[in-house]
């Protein structure tokens, strides 16, 4: 079990709404990244599988469908127990609100959902270029379909925040992270100084 010594904070949201960018936000206050998809990928690559939106896709359905739906939240679990040095860790990728429980189980855990469009989604996918992005707007939207099957919007739904990145800037989009993750930050130092542990 991990340490409640340790701010985590999970990302949520449709494909391409922008949590890789927040994740990178958070990487600059010092938080520690780790992508949920990256699990995925990693299975893929023990399966010599290619690293498709299609093969990506099947593959996540059919590891939650045969070890549970929180399977990779478990597998993220693993990954952020290795990480027992660093106080501040954000969780790229919640796909439904059972993963959220299982990283809640940890210690102080925050679910931080962000919104965009279709349209605008499916712009972000096409210019970050992937080996998973859909080769088509069709593609997209069953790629949609896909994330909802797995119960995503719950955890969209029930996020301790949420941010709409609809028609701002990168730096409206950065100030808006800054502003709930230092609210966050500090309930997290001050749930620690109420448990009398030491804040470096």
């Amino acid at each position: 079990m991990v340490s409640s010594n340790q701010l985590v904070i999970c990302l949520t949201g449709m494909p391409g709404a922008g949590k890789s960018t927040v994740a990178r936000f958070l990487q600059e206050f010092g938080f520690h990244s780790i992508t949920m998809g990256d699990v995925i990928r990693e299975k893929a690559i023990e399966n010599n599988l290619p690293l498709d939106d299609y093969n990506l896709g099947e593959l996540m359905k059919n590891f939650r469908k045969t070890h549970g739906n929180d399977i990779v939240a478990k597998l993220t679990v693993e990954k952020i127990t290795n990480l027992e040095n660093s106080e501040f860790i954000v969780v790229d990728g919640i796909r439904s609100y059972d993963e959220f429980i299982v990283l809640k189980s940890i210690g102080h855990v925050k679910l931080l959902s962000i919104h965009a469009s279709p349209d605008i989604r499916y712009n972000h996918i096409r210019q970050r270029d992937r080996s998973d992005t859909p080769s088509n707007h069709e593609n997209f939207l069953q790629r949609d379909e896909r994330e909802m099957s797995v119960g995503i919007s719950r955890a969209i739904a029930l996020a301790d925040e949420s941010i709409s990145n609809n028609n701002i800037t990168v730096n409206e989009l950065k100030e808006h992270v800054e502003s709930i993750v230092k609210k966050w930050i500090d309930e997290y130092k001050n749930s620690k100084q109420e448990n009398n542990i030491t804040i470096h």
